[in-house]
């Protein structure tokens, strides 16, 4: 039986029938004349001047790499679920040929409407800023090049693929694209905790076994979602456990956090300057220094030195919360939109201040909780062919299990009290900070 997407030119199996693009880790992509066409685009090459990890490389010097990259990885395992998938009788059931080539699409420009800093960014969740995959049909304008490019060389609308990154249809085909764009083991995951932790010099998030689980993917029950056979559960709790280990000595690792903490301050404060429609379309160094120029001789340069100057300086750790550590004051920070805790943040420095006798800058101290939005990894079934049945990954798996039940996010994304390095020697070790804390949360 022929493979119902070996047509398909970036699957096609002749080895002379594309060209490969190489990124790392001694990854050949393939690279057809229609791949190329939408990674010369304005749009696309934009991604070259969005990093993938913003602020990390203050903390990991090789962070450095961008969305362009990351978009090149997602793309190639795009192309491995498909082929693996497209031997499933039901996903070829439920997927067309044309539904495949919209999924390659969509996974190259899964984050073409990324902005610079947009995590930490996104993460403040102000009302005032657009998802960036909403943002996405901002770069996929009717008269816009890449938009073009996908009608002539692909037959695929722009709105075909933006009803992939930002659901508005629900169609079986549509749900199933969905979950292998954006699901527990998804294309996107697969590639950046590989691709974060050989830039980052760890090994954390490239210790599970990729080719198992790929090999092991097939449709769930419900034909609306991927799930694993029985093989596939250690690779996939590797996954899980990878995923962790990365939010707590990366993403989450607190100095990395001190340079997000100070940047999401900054933007914060300097907002109601700024051109939000143009500063989302800006590179990365272009959005650097308008945000310094604009915060220039106001309380904010503080923050914008100590990141993007010649000089640099991260505040530094005064306190730290978490469900095994003052859990109430975790629950309450936590619970704090952006606005409250910069409020909050101000009632504290003006308590400091009086503990260290002299009157603090604005912006020396700052408060760092998690969003309100929580990671969801467990939520895939195993098949047991022996049985006959579909159970859920966290039924059969304790390691995914405890994870669950402890709730991940709350075992890696602590709450931090940052203050400007000065400052934190000023303080004595025998100050009670959760007091001072308290006391600003009770009287704003």
């Amino acid at each position: 039986m022929s493979h119902p997407y070996s047509d398909i030119s970036e699957l096609a199996q002749a080895g002379n029938s594309f060209g490969v693009i190489r990124i790392p880790t001694e990854q050949d992509v393939p690279f057809t004349r229609r791949v190329r066409a939408i990674v010369d685009t304005a749009e696309f090459q934009r991604l070259r001047q969005v990093t993938q990890l913003a602020l990390a490389s203050h903390v990991y010097p090789g962070a450095t790499h961008t969305r362009f990259e990351h978009a090149l990885g997602v793309y190639h395992n795009a192309l491995r679920y498909l082929w693996q998938l497209g031997s499933d009788a039901k996903f070829a059931a439920i997927v067309s040929r044309h539904d495949a080539e919209v999924l390659i699409v969509a996974a190259l420009l899964h984050d073409i409407g990324h902005w610079p800093f947009c995590h930490p960014i996104e993460d403040m969740e102000l009302p005032q800023m657009p998802p960036h995959e909403v943002f996405a049909k901002e770069f996929l304008r009717p008269d816009g090049e890449l938009t073009k490019v996908l009608e002539s060389q692909w037959n695929v609308s722009a709105a075909e693929v933006l009803d992939v990154l930002v659901a508005k249809s629900n169609s079986p085909s549509n749900r199933l694209r969905r979950s292998i764009l954006s699901g527990p083991i998804d294309i996107d995951k697969m590639d950046y905790l590989a691709r974060d932790s050989q830039h980052c010099g760890v090994p954390y998030g490239r210790h599970f076994d990729r080719n198992r689980l790929i090999n092991s993917l097939i449709v769930n029950e419900a034909g609306d979602g991927l799930a694993i056979t029985s093989k596939g559960r250690t690779a996939a709790e590797m996954m899980v456990f990878a995923r962790y280990v990365m939010f707590t000595e990366v993403y989450w690792h607190h100095a990395v956090r001190s340079a997000t903490t100070m940047f999401a301050r900054s933007f914060l404060e300097l907002m109601p300057k700024l051109d939000l429609s143009s500063l989302f379309r800006m590179s990365e160094p272009e959005l650097i220094r308008c945000l310094c120029t604009t915060a220039s001789g106001s309380d904010v340069a503080a923050l914008t030195d100590g990141l993007f100057g010649q000089r640099r300086r991260l505040h530094k750790r005064l306190a730290e919360y978490s469900i095994y550590h003052r859990e109430p004051l975790y629950r309450a920070l936590r619970l704090l939109t952006a606005t409250q805790l910069a409020g909050c943040s101000s009632g504290l420095t003006e308590r400091l201040g009086a503990v260290v006798g002299r009157k603090l800058l604005p912006m020396d101290v700052l408060i760092d909780a998690p969003p309100q939005h929580r990671e969801v990894e467990f939520r895939v079934d195993v098949w047991f062919r022996s049985s006959k049945e579909y159970r859920p990954l966290r039924e059969v798996s304790p390691i995914v299990d405890a994870m669950a039940k402890t709730q991940f996010d709350d075992c890696v994304k602590k709450v931090r009290i940052f203050v400007s390095p000065e400052i934190r020697d000023l303080i004595p070790a025998s100050l009670s900070v959760d007091e001072l804390v308290l006391d600003a949360l009770k009287n704003p």
